[in-house]
C-alpha cells in the first residue's frame, strides 16, 4: 500500500477499505464501510492527555474517496457498487442458499490503477428469535455529556476508549437481555444505532470490548472531516429514523426493544418508530440524563403510551431491570 503525504509533510495518509459489521436474513445480506484516505491509528494512553488529543484527531483527518467500485465476491459471484460522496458504500445481495446464523466473513477489494486494496469485515446472520434490540449508544450507555458540545468534546478528548466510563449495571443488564424468550445458544441481537460518527467505529469496537457488551451491528452517523468535529454526535432526527425502521423491515417477524436516552430526540424517534411498527415494538426505554426534560420526555412519549406499549423512563438501570422484570423482558437464567 503505498502513502500521500501533503506539501508539508504533515499528513501521512494511507488509501484504506474500511469494512463494518453487516447483517442479513434468510438469504438476504447487506454490508457497508468506507474507502478514504486515513492516517494510521494511534493506540490512545491513560492519562496522556496529549496522546489522546492526537489519536482521536487521526480519526477526524480522513479524505473521502468517492465513485470507487468497489466489489465483494459471495458463493463465486461477484456483487458491486460505487461509492458516495463521502466514500461510503453498501453492498446488498441475495444468498442461492440460506446463509446459518453466526458470523460470516466477506472481503471487500476496491481497484485503484494497478494496486488493489481489501479490506475485511463479516455479515451477522441472528439467529432465530423473537426480539431484537436496537440501542443508542451515548448516554444511553456510554456516559457522554451529548447535550453539552464542549463536554462532550472534552471527555473525547481527555479519554482514551479504554478508559470511558459505561453507566454503572448497563453492560450486565444487556447480556441478560440477550436471552430473553430465547436460550444461550440462540441470543438475541442487538443493533447499535446512535448519532456518533463512522469515524469512532475503531473507538467505540475498543469500549465494548473492555466493558463485554453483546456484539452487535454498528449502524452510525455519516463521516464527518476534521473541520467538521466540533459538531460531532449531531445528526438529524430523520437519519436516525430511517436506519431503525431499515432493521426492522429486514426482520419482519421480530419484535423489538428500544433503548435510548432524553438528552437528543430518541423519545421522539422511538415514538415515530412505533407509530410506524405498532405491533413490533414490545418495549421503549429511555434513561433520563437530563431530570428538567421529563415533562417534555413524557409528552413525546404520548403516542407510545396511546398503542399501550409499555415505556420506561429511569434514571439508573437497576430501575430499567425492574420495569423489564415486571413486563417479562427478562429471562429466567443469566
Amino acid at each position: 500500500m503505498q502513502n500521500n503525504t501533503n506539501r508539508k509533510g504533515f499528513i501521512k495518509r494511507g488509501l484504506v477499505v474500511r469494512v463494518y459489521r453487516g447483517f442479513g436474513h434468510k438469504n438476504r445480506m447487506q454490508v457497508f464501510g468506507h474507502v478514504l484516505f486515513s492516517r494510521k491509528e494511534r493506540k490512545r494512553k491513560k492519562k496522556r492527555l496529549l496522546g489522546n488529543m492526537k489519536a482521536l484527531l487521526d480519526l477526524f483527518f480522513v479524505k473521502p474517496v468517492s465513485k470507487a467500485e468497489v466489489v465483494l465476491e459471495w458463493e463465486g459471484k461477484q456483487v458491486s457498487t460505487l461509492t458516495e460522496e463521502d466514500g461510503f458504500f453498501r453492498l446488498e445481495w441475495e444468498s442461492e442458499e440460506s446463509v446459518p446464523a453466526g458470523e460470516h466473513k466477506v472481503q471487500v477489494r476496491y481497484k485503484n490503477g494497478k494496486q488493489v486494496l481489501s479490506g475485511e469485515g463479516s455479515v451477522i446472520v441472528p439467529h432465530v428469535t423473537q426480539l431484537g434490540i436496537i440501542s443508542d449508544i451515548d448516554d444511553t450507555l456510554l456516559i457522554s455529556h451529548s447535550s453539552t458540545i464542549i463536554k462532550r468534546l472534552l471527555t473525547l478528548f481527555r479519554h482514551h476508549a479504554g478508559s470511558r466510563r459505561a453507566f454503572e449495571g448497563v453492560a450486565d443488564f444487556y447480556r441478560k437481555l440477550q436471552y430473553t424468550d430465547t436460550d444461550k445458544e440462540n441470543p438475541n441481537p442487538f443493533f447499535y444505532v446512535s448519532s456518533s460518527e463512522w469515524n469512532l467505529y475503531p473507538y467505540l469496537q475498543v469500549f465494548f470490548d473492555v466493558h463485554k457488551f453483546p456484539r452487535g451491528v454498528f449502524l452510525l452517523n455519516q463521516l464527518k472531516r476534521w473541520y467538521n468535529l466540533l459538531a460531532s454526535g449531531q445528526t438529524k432526527h430523520s437519519g436516525k429514523f430511517v436506519r431503525i425502521i431499515r432493521i426492522m423491515e429486514a426482520f419482519p417477524k421480530q419484535s423489538f426493544l428500544l433503548i435510548g436516552d432524553n438528552t437528543q430526540q430518541d423519545p421522539e424517534i422511538y415514538a415515530a418508530v412505533a407509530a410506524y411498527f405498532p405491533q413490533r415494538v414490545k418495549a421503549v426505554f429511555i434513561r433520563m440524563v437530563l431530570p428538567g426534560k421529563k415533562r417534555v420526555t413524557e409528552a413525546q412519549l404520548k403516542v407510545v403510551k396511546d398503542l399501550n406499549i409499555p415505556y420506561c423512563i429511569f434514571r439508573d438501570t437497576p430501575e430499567a431491570e425492574v420495569f423489564a422484570q415486571q413486563h417479562g423482558l427478562l429471562p429466567g437464567i443469566v
